[in-house]
């Protein structure tokens, strides 16, 4: 596998369901969806859902009849023709389950219901931030089962907001990497570079900017490795690898870095075994990323 082959693995890029997309229009198609016999629905509160740990971490349905009044969104089909719905409101008690979040489970759930926490826990963010119209303040109404809200005094439509963010391995001609901890980190945290796209910029474009603000390196030979969403609260997480020269002095923006360093695999093995870092669990792309350089899972790597 070369460095610039696409990560293969992202906990959060993992989901199986059709959306359906062509249908969320169709009021009479949703309405039969979520009458019909087998549809489930997840119901999220807090970003968190009912999850089942025995014998593997599941997530915990309910019948349309069981779920919490109000507006449900329309997650997809599955190839059986089973619809999904999501829901807010005060988690169901479901026997064996209890509430967790993507931070928990979202690197042990299995491909379908990791992409269904995924896609609910950015509408519940959404629906709950955005009640009002941004251009005249009134109140919005749901439609298109569940991913527009449309301003109920000058009918404008709003789609859910992603904010675009890139994050990026950094690597030197000695193949060591640059790990940066942010001001408000713990002592023992670690962590590849990130920061949002701006307005007019390209995802390159963004690359460069984050990397000299931050630690003051120019950076060369730019790659795309992949993306996933990080909807915590309603990010799009791209992945890059990039060069910077070693020899370069490092000069870490105080308001956003407190140090920096650069790491041979040797010298972050033995920080992590003396716990001077503590290794990232595989939620995050930066750990994939990390690990796609080290050639494997890190040292004591949490499940998680």
């Amino acid at each position: 596998m070369t460095d610039h082959a696409p990560l293969e693995w992202l906990a959060l890029a993992r989901g199986t369901l059709d959306r359906v997309a062509l249908r969320r229009r169709d009021d009479a198609w949703v309405k039969a969806a979520w009458a019909a016999p087998g549809t489930r629905v997840l119901v999220v509160e807090g970003g968190r859902a009912p999850v089942v740990y025995e014998p593997s971490p599941t997530l915990a349905f309910v019948a349309p009849d069981e779920a919490p009044p109000g507006d449900r969104w329309l997650l997809g089909v599955d190839p059986s023709g089973t619809a999904y719905f999501g829901a807010a409101g005060p988690l169901p008690e479901v026997e064996g389950a209890a509430p967790a979040g993507l931070r928990e489970v979202g690197a042990l759930l299995e491909d379908r219901d990791s992409g269904l926490l995924t896609h609910v826990v950015a509408l519940e963010h959404w629906h709950a931030t955005h009640r009002f119209c941004p251009r005249c303040g009134a109140p919005t109404e749901v439609r298109s089962a569940g991913h527009v809200r449309v301003c109920t005094v000058d009918g404008s439509e709003h789609f859910p907001r992603v904010d675009p963010a890139v994050i990026m391995l950094v690597r030197d001609e000695a193949d060591r990497i640059l790990l940066a901890r942010g001001p408000s980190w713990p002592a023992d945290r670690r962590s590849v570079l990130a920061g949002f796209v701006e307005p007019g910029e390209s995802l390159e474009q963004a690359v460069a900017r984050e990397v000299i603000e931050e630690v003051g390196l120019a950076v060369r030979d730019v790659r795309y490795l992949g993306s996933q969403p990080w909807p915590l609260p309603r990010s799009l997480m791209l992945g890059f690898t990039a060069r910077a020269d070693g020899r370069a002095p490092l000069r870490p923006d105080p308001e956003e870095i407190l140090d920096a360093a650069w790491f041979t695999r040797e010298e972050l093995r033995a920080a992590i075994d003396a716990g001077e870092v503590v290794a990232p669990g595989p939620l995050s792309i930066a750990a994939q990323l990390i690990m796609r350089w080290y050639g494997g899972p890190l040292p004591k790597m949490p499940l998680f």
